[in-house]
This record gives structure tokens, sequence and C-alpha cells, in this order.
């Protein structure tokens, strides 16, 4: 049981509630046009380089709207108010778009050649620590925790918990509360099957490279589906559907049936026609862990992927 601190006498108490509840923010009505820094330096007993602080820090509202231009033009009915505490400046995100965020769960974008968390290589800049920087600033105390990873040269969307409760709802249910997970994946070579299932075992070698096993039940099982969106006799552009979610899955699958994903090296590709690895994480659809409330996320295909299949279009009409 805790004890409570000593209290030598009450002014001591009246000093610490005070610190604890600052001083209340400064409303004023407008009653005749002015301009804000005039207005303000005749309602404030403050000198101009105050003022013109407080407007540098965001701190002056006109009605509810932050106002930082010292010759704002005033109008009667207007209310003006001086906030007490500093706005909190938003360290803006490198390779990241929050596309949701609510109490429970953060849904991201993340450009390709960000990773989704620290490895061996880089500790600083990874979706996850940019994001848990972004909680801590509301409170310290704040956290987020990994549902499912993307790879470091895969972009798309991404989901995080902000609880550990939910983190292991999410995992544990995974199947179940995601109702649509699919990629967009450039490959090499002409798809000629308008759609398809590989299904393999998949294993992790000693140079950290996964692999489809030539035995059944030796790995883990991987299912991917997959449907032609465009055709083309150097590259196809793929949705790609996951029943299963392994690491380098698609990677792998793509590597079996004679496609490589472009740009992909350590799985078979001779191509970099777009300068970074063509698959992309489209669409994210899940039931929320906890409202039940059904969300879908949808990022589109990036232009970039299109260019290759432009270009091959294009050297056709030029040749007849």
């Amino acid at each position: 049981m805790s004890k409570k601190p000593y209290s030598p006498a009450k002014n001591s108490q009246a000093k610490s509630t005070q610190a604890k509840n600052p001083a209340p923010n400064k409303s004023f009505a407008v009653t005749e046009a002015s301009e804000l820094l005039v207005f303000l330096l005749a309602h404030l007993n403050q000198g101009r380089n105050s003022v013109k602080s407080l407007l540098a820090h965001g701190q002056v509202y006109v009605n509810d709207h932050v106002e930082t231009k010292y010759n704002y033009q005033l109008q009667p009915g207007q209310t003006v108010v001086i906030r007490k505490e500093r706005e909190q400046e938003k360290v803006p995100f490198i390779g990241l778009t929050i596309l949701h965020e609510d109490d429970h769960v953060i849904v991201a974008s993340k450009d390709a050649g960000l990773l989704t968390i620290a490895s061996d290589k880089e500790a600083d800049l990874t979706a996850y620590r940019q994001l848990m920087a972004h909680v801590r600033t509301a409170d310290p105390k704040n956290r987020i925790f990994i549902v499912h990873r993307l790879d470091r040269d895969t972009s798309g969307v991404l989901m995080f918990a902000k609880s550990e409760a939910v983190q292991q709802k999410l995992q544990e249910e995974w199947q179940t509360i995601v109702k649509e997970r699919s990629y967009v994946a450039l490959v090499e070579g002409e798809v000629k099957r308008t759609e398809g299932t590989i299904t393999s075992w998949l294993k992790e070698s000693k140079t950290l490279k996964m692999y489809s096993s030539p035995y059944p039940n030796d790995g883990q099982h991987a299912v991917t589906h997959y449907k032609l969106l465009q055709p083309g006799k150097a590259f196809s552009l793929l949705e790609v559907h996951l029943e299963t979610g392994r690491k380098n899955q698609i990677r792998v699958h793509m590597e079996d049936i004679g496609h490589p994903i472009a740009g992909d090296k350590k799985y078979g590709s001779r191509t970099k026609p777009i300068g970074r690895l063509g698959l992309h994480a489209r669409i994210l659809a899940f039931e929320h862990p906890v409202t039940g409330e059904m969300l879908k996320f949808d990022t589109g295909i990036p232009k970039l992927f299109y260019n290759p299949l432009r270009n091959e279009t294009a050297q056709t009409r030029q040749k007849k």
C-alpha cells in the first residue's frame, strides 16, 4: 500500500494543484476589422516578439483554425483563442503513409525499400520504428505490435496492433479475420493461363533462401492463387491472392512456374525494368478485431508496373 507524500503546509498543496492544472486558454471576441498581429498586441500584455512567437508556434486560433499570418484580416464575429501549449510538431514519415488509425490498430502503406522491422543491418529507419515514435507523441507509454510483415522491396498495405491482446487475436484468428489480401505482381515472360493455383511445401536453405521442397509434407504448406490482369510477351501483370502467408511465398511460387517477379534476382529474375521489385501488396480487407467493423484498404496498382507493358506495346506498333 503506497503512502501519501508528506505535505508540510496547505500552501504547497495549492501550488501543486496549480502546476497540474495550467492556466486556461485565452479567448477574445472580434468586434471590429483588424489585422491579427495588431489585434493580439492590443489584447495581450506581451511584447511584439513574444506575440510573433505565439503565431509561429501555432498557438493562435481564429474560429478553431490555426492562423500564423501577421496580416490576417479579422472580421467582426470571429473568435481568437490563444492556446497555452504549443502544437506538437509532427515528424514527417519517410516511405510510409497512415491509411487508418484507431485505438486498436494502425493500417499503413509502405514504399519499396523500407523495412517492416529492424534487421541486423538496419536498426533505425523501419516502418515499425516510425510508427512507434508516432504513437508515443500522444503518450510515451504507447506501443505498437507486429502483426504481419512485407519484404523490404515489396510495397503496399501493412497492419500493426496497438496492444498485445489485439496482436494476439489478429495472429491467432488471421485466417478468419482477414477477408481479402491480394497483391499485384509484375512477372517475367508471357503468362498464358488466365488463372491458376500454386501449391508446395516451403523450406529455408542455409543461405536463407526459401524454396519448394520436392517432397510432400516437407516444410510449411503454401498456397498461392493468381489471375492474369494484363498479358505481354516479355512481362505480364498478375493479381495474386494468398491462401497462406509464408516467407517469400509469392516470390518462390512465381519462380516455380517459370515467371519470376521482375527485379527479383534472388528468385530467378534476369531483368529490372522498373528499378525495384515488381511486387505490391494492394488490398487488405478485414473484420476489425475489436469493433467487428469491416474495413477494406485498396492502394491501387503502382503506375510504374504498367511501364514495361506500355513499352512493349509501343515497340510492337513501331515494327508494324
